[in-house]
């Protein structure tokens, strides 16, 4: 009884990070606005309306951590062409720094990025933060766990979105980033 209950929590475990399908047609573009940066800086996503922006929900203390150094590898090859990586920092999976000012320390220590990064960010629920509630609203997409990542059009539609298990350099996202980029 107690082998199969743990073999089921880990069956729900890995279902919730697979790939997740993409969105359907957006009835709206992703909405015009701003993240809070980890510094205290805005974040204007109409700002980067025009260029596609891969946004993924992070967390310091998580098991996929190292995929920061990912994005970052994703970013340092395709910024020049217009590529955005947001990093939004989130307590949603109780894997996060309490303060932003940790978050950013940890940041600054363990790896070198350079790409946006918001202030810690609600996810799901009533308080989520206006393009998480879209995301959920309009396409269905809620994140189930750390590094989901959804890439954004330079029109504002989604045009996918992958679970944790998909690394930011994985050929999905890098073949749709050198689409988007393509025009």
């Amino acid at each position: 009884m107690r082998r199969s209950l743990l073999l089921m929590s880990a069956a729900a475990l890995a279902a919730s990070l697979l790939p997740r399908p993409q969105g359907g047609a957006a009835a709206t573009p992703a909405p015009d606005v701003t993240f809070r940066s980890l510094t205290g800086e805005t974040l204007d996503l109409s700002a980067w309306r025009g260029r596609p922006v891969l946004v993924v929900n992070t967390a310091s203390m998580c098991g996929f951590t190292r995929q920061l150094d990912d994005m970052q590898a994703l970013y340092d090859r395709y910024r020049d062409r217009g590529l955005v990586v947001l990093g939004v920092p989130s307590q949603e999976f109780n894997q996060e720094f309490a303060s932003e000012a940790q978050v950013a320390d940890f940041c600054e220590t363990n790896f070198a990025l350079d790409f946006p990064m918001a202030g810690l960010t609600r996810l799901r629920g009533p308080e989520a933060h206006p393009f998480y509630a879209w995301l959920a609203a309009e396409h269905g997409i809620r994140p189930r766990w750390n590094f989901h990542k959804v890439l954004i059009s330079p029109q504002g539609e989604v045009l996918g979105n992958w679970g944790s298990m998909v690394r930011p350099t994985a050929r999905p996202i890098v073949s749709a980033v050198e689409a988007a980029l393509a025009g």
